[in-house]
């Protein structure tokens, strides 16, 4: 052998490459190893030496995060279409269930998902979840101390059936939010705003001057509101009623501002409406009544106004909050019906035609808002009608009502009677209701030297409804006097004077200012009942 072959330590000297390690058992790749393969090659400031840096914590944090990753991304471009389709949709109905809910709580959700072996796809139902508008719930809950009525003011003797406890706040209302209510049966309300309030106006001879009148008292009563959200009969006003009762006060003012189109969500008067209905709503015990406080002679009237007000707010709004309350009222009503068909000053005893129209009026608002009404008490307000229905002695008795059975016919008594039949189902052309509405119109136009804004407040209504002749005689007067009546100066700017009216000296000023806008309102506070371009026989 050569010795050019063999090196200094008896190696051959062969070529680098021919040199090969010693074979090593496969093995797993460590983060280290993984880090120094897939390590950025970037220029070092500094020399290059001849062993890489061992990695860092975070180094190695970054290369978990990025293996991490990429196991990820490769496991989402694996699964199948349907599979991701389904996550991304979960992840979407989850973020509207917290974002539908204020108070960050979602409700029991549950989803069933079944694997069928049809190759057809159902389709999906569509549905919404409604936001809940908190800051418009009464911040207390209603008065549950008052469990029976008060026996000084109403007969012991009367059955009145206990509900279930009021809902406390918050509780329930996601189900009342979505709860799905029978059709209305007429939309008595639909012609307050929009389009359909100028038409209207039009239509039924309405003008510039009685709208302005109807803004100025308006006006008035929103300065009249006290800090608790009511107002009282008695002030801050001149002119004072001679007793209080602030449920009636109250929701005759809540009716004035709905009329012309405000409700506690919209309108000029939203902020005055939400305060009064939170007000209102805590004045109502568990049996639905809500005048505790009220007169004995005017408990029945005052209930019967603030179930007129809860019906309206509630059928123009459908706030799912307000149904619990508006509902107790109707339930009240049909249980205090008296066997006569009426009602009068204690539930269940007794009836006279001006309290039955008042309940009358509040019992067909609620049904115009989906509320729960038995009808089993519309025969009997017939039948109690027929009772007061006066003689036929003569012309005028014949077609008119009186207050209770065997009293004399009266105009305002004949307005109410005839108005209740008109809402009853009576067509325009039934025997008694051309002849009275006319007798009404022509013997009895409104006169501000005998006033009587009660009696106009239901003549007004029941001529509006009937048109043709009548009405244009009647509105004649009413579009031109009512506003000249109305105070233009001081301190009482927009309000009418309750002197010399017939029921004014007693209920005072906010009941006269109150009517009067009623009777203003006229045009479009209700929709019409008839038509009288296309009259029909029985």
């Amino acid at each position: 052998m050569h010795a050019s072959s063999q090196s200094t330590f008896g190696t051959p000297n062969l070529p680098p490459a021919v040199i090969m390690p010693p074979v090593a058992r496969p093995r797993t790749p460590s983060l280290r190893d993984r880090w120094r393969r897939d390590k950025p090659h970037v220029t070092k400031p500094v020399a290059p030496t001849i062993h890489d840096a061992a990695p860092t914590d975070e180094d190695l944090e970054q290369l978990e995060g990025r293996f991490h990753y990429r196991t990820l991304k490769r496991q989402l471009e694996e699964m199948p279409a349907w599979l991701f389709s389904l996550f991304v949709h979960l992840l979407l109905l989850l973020l509207l269930a917290l974002i539908s809910t204020s108070s960050g709580q979602i409700g029991d959700m549950v989803l069933t998902i079944t694997q069928g072996e049809s190759a057809e796809t159902p389709e999906f139902a569509e549905f919404s979840i409604e936001p809940i508008q908190w800051e418009d719930l009464p911040t207390e809950t209603p008065n549950e101390s008052e469990l029976d009525i008060d026996p000084l003011d109403f007969d012991a003797s009367v059955e009145l059936v206990s509900l279930e406890p009021v809902l406390e706040r918050g509780e329930g209302l996601v189900e009342a939010s979505v709860v799905k209510l029978p059709p209305s049966p007429k939309n008595m309300f639909g012609g307050r705003s929009g389009a359909m309030k100028q038409e209207l106006l039009k239509r039924s001879g309405g003008t510039q001057a009685t709208e302005d009148a109807v803004k100025l008292g308006l006006q008035w009563l929103k300065r009249q509101q006290l800090g608790d959200g009511s107002w009282s009969l008695l002030g801050p006003y001149s002119d004072g009623a001679r007793s209080e009762n602030k449920v009636s006060a109250t929701a005759m003012a809540m009716i004035a501002f709905m009329g012309s189109g405000s409700t506690h969500h919209s309108g000029p008067y939203r902020k005055e409406l939400a305060r009064a209905v939170r007000w209102l709503v805590k004045q109502q015990d568990r049996q639905g009544f809500m005048a505790v406080q009220s007169a004995p002679h005017e408990k029945m009237y005052a209930q019967a106004q603030a179930m007129i007000a809860l019906c309206e707010l509630y059928a123009m709004t459908g706030d799912s909050w307000i149904r619990p309350y508006a509902q107790r009222s109707c339930d009240f009503a049909v249980r205090a019906q008296s066997p006569q068909g009426g009602w009068r000053y204690q539930p269940r005893i007794d009836s006279d035609t001006s309290v039955t129209g008042w309940f009358v009026m509040g019992l067909k608002s609620g049904e115009a808002g989906g509320l729960e009404v038995d009808d089993s008490i519309w025969p009997n307000v017939q039948r109690y009608l027929d009772s007061v229905r006066a003689g036929r002695e003569n012309d005028y008795y014949a077609v008119g009502y009186a207050y209770t059975v065997g009293d004399v016919a009266s105009p305002s008594m004949t307005a109410e009677g005839l108005l209740c039949r008109q809402y009853l189902g009576w067509h325009r052309n039934m025997p008694g209701m051309a002849q009275g509405l006319g007798t009404l119109a022509i013997n009895h136009p409104i006169s501000f030297r005998q006033p009587d804004v009660y009696y106009w407040y239901y003549a007004t209504q029941a001529l509006h409804h009937y048109g043709g002749r009548h009405w244009t005689e009647w509105n004649d007067k009413l579009k031109v006097d009512l506003p000249a009546r109305q105070v233009l100066h001081g301190r009482e700017r927009g309000s009418w004077s309750p002197q010399n009216d017939a029921w004014g000296r007693h209920a005072g000023r906010l009941y006269t200012t109150c009517f009067s806008v009623y009777c203003l309102e006229v045009y479009y506070r209700h929709m019409p009942l008839y038509d009288p371009e296309n009259d029909f026989e029985e």
